[in-house]
């Protein structure tokens, strides 16, 4: 069992990627307060950064002094506060003796490839007179024999505390052991060993308890927020840490502060600013990668998970911890141009230009619900081909479903399985069919990209390309209403996935449909619209 267990708290510094360190200037210095008063041993009180300028409402500051400022007025009782440099972000001409400064001790945080320029940056820290922690970032990222080597150099320099950083929540309780035990029987026994978690896999909490139960001689630190407030899918909530170990290691924390921390502050923050377990990190967790390839793939909305995990499972080992936003755009690209021989679709669906009949679109858009009555009456008066574009609906006489967003297929495909529909399906190439809804007609999906338009995959930008290589001259368009701020732009609000962010969509729809308008397909909207033809 450890000599010692103690808690550091990181609200204020992890929980400030939630929103951006503006937690206000009464909040931090009464958040430390309370954590003071809980019992918290060691209290990070947020980044130091110099690209930061000085703002005493945020939890970032450009030096030591900065601390001063926030600071001044609060009296260090029972916690020993700390700060974080991520290397690289702060001078070191920045930080000031430690005799001069509010802050007792510095956590850096780096990654393997920068441990040779890192760690002398560390030293000079220690210097100056700084308990320093030594954090171990992305540490799945090492192999066993790189984590004895950069061990050796640890113990070179002595910090205060060596952490095991599990940055993308990949640990279970065997793989932890495995690290812990192999960094124990290296380092100085007079180093303190630390554990920052987060919860991608729900483990926060579990993983953390496990690391305080290991046999070790030395005294163990383990990391927490109040509420797991923090990056990603949050941490390893302090409240339930400190129960924790005021029940099994007879510690003696004040439980009634943390809660008031998140009553008095924290909560209304929530609110506002969700953290905690989501699916995507838990996607990131399982395929072993960068949570920004999962959120690049689900910001197009057009991929099904099935999709999404097909391509994160080819990203290459060495790429998989290192975000590469080029290379996960390329294979976005290649993933959705998969070739096929589309000719005999196209023999079958040229038919339609020939006979004779207008055609028309309908979109999803609230519209096809509100002007129903109206919309109906031209379909009777005008009988034209009707084509539904990534959506069905029963309330129309539709000939044909065009599908190009996987997302919108899987949805379909659990609505229609038992129905029996006449409407032909039409499918792009990107989408992998399902036994439950099979298509008609399958079309190559990258030679319907139009390169003129900047909504280049977007559904009825694909669909007027297929229908102009038809020879289709001139179209209806009911439903395509474009996005507003309430929230209500489909007919049936499960349809709508987009961002919550749509600021400049109706803009670059209205110059793409524009060009379409003038050197493709003439078109005529039947219903309102935001889009607008020039």
């Amino acid at each position: 069992m450890a000599s010692d267990v103690k808690i550091l708290d990181c609200t204020l510094r992890d929980g400030g990627y939630v929103n951006d360190w503006d937690f206000g200037h009464s909040v931090i210095t009464g958040t430390y307060k309370r954590l003071d008063a809980a019992g918290v041993d060691y209290i990070e009180i947020g980044f130091l950064d110099s690209r930061r300028t000085f703002d005493p409402d945020r939890s970032i500051m450009p030096d030591t002094q900065s601390a001063n400022q926030i600071f001044q007025g609060v009296e260090k009782q029972h916690a020993i506060p700390v700060a974080m440099i991520d290397y690289g972000t702060c001078d070191i001409d920045n930080i000031g003796p430690c005799e001069t400064t509010f802050i007792d001790g510095i956590r850096v945080i780096f990654k393997k490839e920068r441990i040779p320029e890192a760690l002398p940056y560390c030293k000079a820290i220690k210097d100056k007179g700084y308990k320093l922690f030594i954090q171990a970032i992305s540490i799945t990222a090492y192999s066993d024999q790189e984590i004895i080597e950069y061990v050796k150099l640890i113990n070179e320099i002595k910090p205060y505390a060596f952490s095991i950083v599990d940055t993308y929540g990949l640990l279970d309780k065997k793989t932890l052991g495995r690290y812990f035990y192999l960094i124990d029987h290296n380092l100085n026994p007079e180093i303190r060993m630390g554990y920052h978690g987060h919860n991608n896999f729900q483990l926060g909490f579990s993983n953390t308890a496990k690391f305080l139960s290991f046999d070790t001689d030395r005294e163990l630190i383990a990391d927490s927020t109040v509420y797991g407030m923090g990056k990603s899918a949050g941490n390893c909530p302090s409240e339930l840490l400190a129960m924790h170990l005021n029940e099994y290691y007879k510690k003696n924390y004040n439980l009634s502060m943390f809660l008031e921390v998140v009553d008095t502050d924290l909560y209304a923050i929530y609110q506002k600013h969700y953290w905690g377990y989501k699916y995507d990190f838990y996607i990131a967790a399982m395929q072993r990668c960068h949570p920004n390839y999962v959120q690049y793939l689900l910001d197009k909305k057009t991929l099904s998970v099935t999709s999404v995990n097909e391509i994160l499972s080819s990203i290459p080992d060495d790429k998989k911890l290192h975000y590469d936003k080029a290379w996960i755009a390329q294979a976005y690209i290649d993933y959705q141009s998969k070739k096929i021989d589309d000719t005999e679709a196209y023999q079958h669906l040229r038919h339609i230009a020939s006979l004779g009949r207008p055609i028309l679109l309908l979109g999803p858009g609230e519209s096809v619900r509100t002007r129903q009555a109206a919309i109906l009456s031209e379909i009777e008066r005008l009988n034209p081909v009707v084509f539904s574009v990534n959506f069905f609906t029963e309330h129309y006489p539709i000939d044909y479903v065009f599908i190009s967003n996987g997302k919108r297929y899987s949805k379909l495909a659990d609505v229609l399985h038992q129905q029996s529909i006449e409407a032909s399906l039409i499918l792009t190439s990107n989408i992998t069919a399902l036994d439950a809804y099979q298509p008609d007609w399958v079309l190559n999906y990258e030679s319907l990209l139009n390169n003129n338009c900047e909504k280049i995959d977007n559904s009825l930008i694909l669909t007027l390309s297929m229908l102009h290589r038809l020879g289709v001259e001139d179209v209806l368009l009911a439903g395509f209403d474009g996005f507003g701020n309430a929230g209500d732009d489909y007919y049936i609000a499960s349809y709508d996935f987009a961002n919550s962010d749509r600021s400049g969509f109706n803009d670059a729809m209205s110059r793409d449909l524009s060009h379409i308008h003038h050197n493709a397909i003439r078109l005529n909207f039947i219903t309102p619209t935001r889009y607008v033809i020039e």
